[in-house]
């Protein structure tokens, strides 16, 4: 099939220079939900229609797959389709889509392309307790025979609950044909889609309809508040497939997954995570309130308190994080590694049993096992131009209060003392330390104040 997606429009109620498509639903641009589920679809054509906003939608969402067309002025959504026509394929249907409208789900359009076959009008209906705004499906017998705006509607008209969604099916040539028979006599002096409905009747051609399974599917966005509403039903929907499979969520209103999470058995998520990009966590790990999670594989059975920050991280079995730990690119603890209270680790490897509880910066470092990590320990990892490595060995202690200055390295077994500022490599098995001599000067005095 064809798949045209309008993208175009202006989108004056969003209060923003950003073009309405490429707002974020869920971490992601609307309109990038819109061709996830065309791509479901395995179209021969991909086209989208932009305008508003000049060239920043094919450049934030251009792919070898997509073919697009520019609308300007934006005259409708008759004349949007018109854009796309030298694109299309006559010999398949097309299926026109709206970039504003992220929720569809890809077994309601396949519904409507089964409806639609290869030689009707197919287009997607809700029934609305209050059909304001919404064009109006009219039928007689039980057919449809036009599609009649809000603005151009009679009273009796307005009273019809059963409402277009935009969403159609059409067979391409004659698509095509109808495209080229629109007229902008309305009130909105627009080229609407919809008029080829009454087209397809004219040329004996059927018109048929098709439900989505909810209404929300259909939902399109036009403001902030609007945004806002169905990122909670995107978010909704989400915690309840978490639900059925068996995560246990403190609260699933209180939950923001912009990504991938998958979830193995026996997982706890408390009040107000956010998960981004691609999340796993494995069998019984049990995640702490207040915690943002970003591209990281947590193994099974670890525990990550509240308030930590973990972005491109693999953490090991049975390892404790947090609370207020923080964990950047290129983290990878082992199995049972504890990382406590405002500790930072980038770009560093930590092997099975070790501990850092307090108040450390791990940076560019390797671990070994069973190391234990004084508060107050620093990696010094950066001259000011160039990063180096530190090497603490199996079995290291390393006391309270010391600076490693890279490159250097920590033998097995080796102790630093506490306050130690490490700029030489420390043999293993034995105590290295530096430390100021300690003194007490007699006879001194505190200042006090000078009163003036």
């Amino acid at each position: 099939m064809n798949i045209v997606i309008l993208a175009a429009g202006m989108g004056k109620r969003m209060q923003s220079a950003l073009p309405k498509v490429l707002h974020s639903l869920a971490g992601k641009p609307l309109l990038a939900h819109v061709i996830a589920t065309a791509r479901a679809l395995s179209p021969t054509t991909l086209c989208i229609i932009y305008g508003h906003g000049g060239e920043a939608v094919p450049e934030s969402l251009g792919a070898p797959d997509i073919v697009f067309a520019k609308q300007e002025p934006q005259l409708g959504t008759g004349h949007a389709v018109m854009q796309a026509v030298p694109q299309l394929r006559d010999e398949v249907p097309t299926l026109i889509l709206y970039g504003d409208v992220p929720l569809t789900a890809r077994n309601s359009l396949q519904q409507l392309l089964d409806s639609a076959g290869g030689n009707k009008l197919a287009v997607l209906t809700v029934e609305l307790e209050n059909p304001t705004g919404y064009g109006r499906i009219v039928r007689r017998q039980g057919n449809i025979v036009g599609i009649v705006e809000q603005k151009d509607a009679t009273e009796a008209e307005r009273a019809i609950r059963e409402v277009n969604t935009g969403i159609m099916v059409a067979p391409t040539a004659q698509l095509k044909k109808w495209l080229a028979t629109l007229s902008n006599d309305n009130a909105q002096r627009e080229y609407y889609l919809t008029d080829i409905v009454a087209r397809a009747v004219a040329d004996g051609v059927p018109v048929v309809s098709a439900q989505p399974a909810a209404v929300w599917e259909t939902l399109g966005v036009n403001s902030k508040v609007q945004l806002a509403e169905l990122e909670r039903i995107h978010q909704r929907n989400i915690a309840d497939a978490l639900l059925e499979q068996g995560v246990t969520l403190a609260d699933p209103a209180r939950i923001d997954v912009r990504g991938t999470l998958t979830c193995g058995r026996d997982v706890q998520i408390d009040i107000n995570c956010v998960f981004e990009g691609e999340v796993v966590l494995e069998e019984g790990v049990t995640i702490g309130a207040h915690c943002v999670i970003r591209n990281a594989r947590i193994a099974r059975g670890a525990e990550i308190k509240p308030f930590c920050h973990i972005d491109g991280a693999v953490i090991g079995a049975e390892s404790v994080i947090g609370p207020y730990a923080r964990l950047r690119p290129g983290t990878e603890l082992a199995e049972d590694v504890h990382v406590g209270n405002f500790v930072e680790v980038k770009n560093s490897q930590v092997a099975a049993h070790s501990k850092a509880n307090h108040l450390a910066y791990l940076g560019d470092a390797t671990i070994g096992s069973r190391v234990n990590i004084g508060a107050g320990t620093i990696t010094c990892n950066y001259d000011g131009a160039n990063k180096f490595r530190t090497v603490i060995e199996d079995d290291a202690f390393i006391g309270s209060d010391t600076q490693l200055v890279a490159p250097v390295r920590v033998g097995k077994g080796a102790n630093l003392g506490a306050g130690t500022t490490l700029t030489k490599d420390a043999p293993e098995g034995k105590l290295t330390i530096s430390r100021a001599k300690q003194m007490t000067i007699e006879n001194w005095k505190r200042p006090v104040k000078i009163k003036k």
